[in-house]
């Protein structure tokens, strides 16, 4: 046992990340990850619902925002909001309590900086950047209309992230998957009537989504910040003086900048995937809109074994138990892949099950079908490689999980151009591109990690 285990200064739930059984400890800490996140990924799909109701433009602009929407929620949650909680488990891990609570604040700080960010370069270049990627019409009026209301409150979805992330941190996964539920919930009954109205109220169309979100995650994040508030906490928001800390900031940003890139690589070939597809026509845009909404579910499902590998990684790493944090890594990499290529692979054979449940458009239902047929029988790869990526995290090694989204981007922005302006392939020849980036995104880490471990 680490003297970091024996140490009294280390909370009850730290005890038992360290010294508890891998396989219980682990399920204990994802399932409440699981089920609030089950929760968003019935919100994903739902949006896609409603949306839908509203037509092709609706659905092929809100495919155009989606790369960027996801690519905020993946920084925020798993880039810095990762990197927080591995750096407040660390502390945890290490008796260092006081510092776990600066290093809270100083994640707050940075989050607060990020989503100014967003705002800014969202509000500003939204229709240049959705022009780029093949917007034009009513599905670029959709997609800036979504835009502008969703960025525009950057600072709610960051805050909410960011003190979930917090939470995690101490080892408490409960209340954060609570939050998530009760997060879903108003968005359930919230969404549809800013869409479309009701009574005297006009309905908002695409802008009533993304306002039912915000106010949502604006809910939840006050529960949260005020739980942090308490004096007998783990972590405390209150206490310590609020000011930049140069070397806390730098124990936060060198695991979660380059965690924060691999999601804006990811993203990146995401939204290089959509403008290869709008190549197509508008049509092959919202089915292919459609069926990659199914990727952006796994990313919920790998994050609620994710968070928890983080916080097991890091206690355990912050406590010299490398062999144990090794263990957990492969064991939830494992567990991540079944789930997730389980998921894949129903899509796969029966893409309607999905595809039917969006849109009544022949066409749109069989560009969607194509493209799961191939890529869906890889999304095992794509669970593996995140559910690594976030253990990696928590080990403070980052090198590897970028360099495999870079992979990934280059595979698809190369191979997608092949195919449009050389190979001249239809919507399957794509696919296959894609679902190989996949397969190479995982084999990268996972092939470094079985070599190197975490020493390189």
């Amino acid at each position: 046992m680490s003297a970091a285990a024996q140490s009294p200064t280390v909370n009850a739930r730290t005890q038992q990340i360290l010294q508890a059984p891998l396989l219980p400890t682990l399920i204990r800490l994802a399932t409440p990850n699981i089920v609030g996140l089950l929760a968003m990924t019935v919100v994903i799909g739902y949006d896609g619902f409603i949306l839908g109701r509203l037509g092709a433009d609706a659905l092929a602009g809100v495919a155009l925002v989606f790369p960027l929407s996801m690519l905020m929620m993946q920084m925020s949650a798993g880039g810095i909001g990762g990197a927080t909680t591995a750096a407040v488990a660390r502390a945890l891990g290490a008796g260092r309590g006081d510092d776990a609570s600066r290093l809270a604040q100083q994640a707050l700080l940075i989050a607060a900086l990020l989503a100014g960010l967003f705002m800014l370069a969202l509000l500003g270049f939204g229709s240049r950047i959705f022009t780029a990627m093949g917007g034009a019409g009513p599905a670029l009026d959709a997609a800036l209309a979504y835009s502008n209301v969703l960025f525009g409150g950057a600072l709610v979805i960051w805050l909410t992230n960011v003190l979930a992330a917090i939470v995690r941190g101490a080892g408490n996964m409960l209340l954060p998957s609570l939050m998530l539920l009760t997060m879903a919930a108003i968005h359930l009954l919230l969404c549809p009537l800013l869409v479309f109205g009701w009574g005297p109220l006009p309905g908002l169309g695409v802008a009533g989504a993304a306002i039912s979100s915000l106010s949502a995650n604006a809910l939840t994040a006050l529960v949260m910040a005020h739980h942090l508030m308490r004096r007998d906490g783990a972590v405390r928001l209150r206490g310590q003086a609020w000011r930049p800390r140069p070397d806390l900031l730098r124990e936060i940003l060198r695991v979660g900048l380059p965690a924060s890139l691999s999601p804006v690589i990811s993203n990146a070939s995401i939204a290089v995937a959509t403008a290869v597809v709008g190549s197509y026509g508008t049509v092959a845009l919202a089915g292919y809109g459609v069926a990659a909404r199914l990727e952006y579910i796994l990313v919920p499902i790998a994050f609620g074994f994710g968070t928890a590998l983080t916080a097991l990684v890091a206690t355990n790493m912050g406590a010299g138990q490398t062999g144990r944090a090794l263990r957990v890594t492969w064991l939830g990499g494992g567990l991540v892949a079944a789930i997730t290529g389980g998921i894949g692979a129903a899509a796969a054979l029966a893409p309607g099950l999905w595809m039917n449940l969006f849109t009544a458009d022949p066409a749109v239902r069989e560009f969607g079908g194509s493209y799961l047929n191939i890529v869906g029988g890889c999304y095992g790869f794509f669970g593996l490689g995140l559910a690594l990526f976030f253990a990696s995290q928590g080990a403070g090694r980052m090198f590897w999980p970028l360099a495999g989204s870079l992979a990934r981007l280059l595979i698809v922005a190369v191979g997608g151009w092949a195919c449009v302006h050389w190979l001249r392939l239809p919507i399957s020849g794509f696919s296959i591109v894609v679902a190989l980036s996949l397969a190479v995104y995982a084999a990268i880490i996972a092939g470094a990690l079985r070599l190197g471990g975490w020493g390189r």
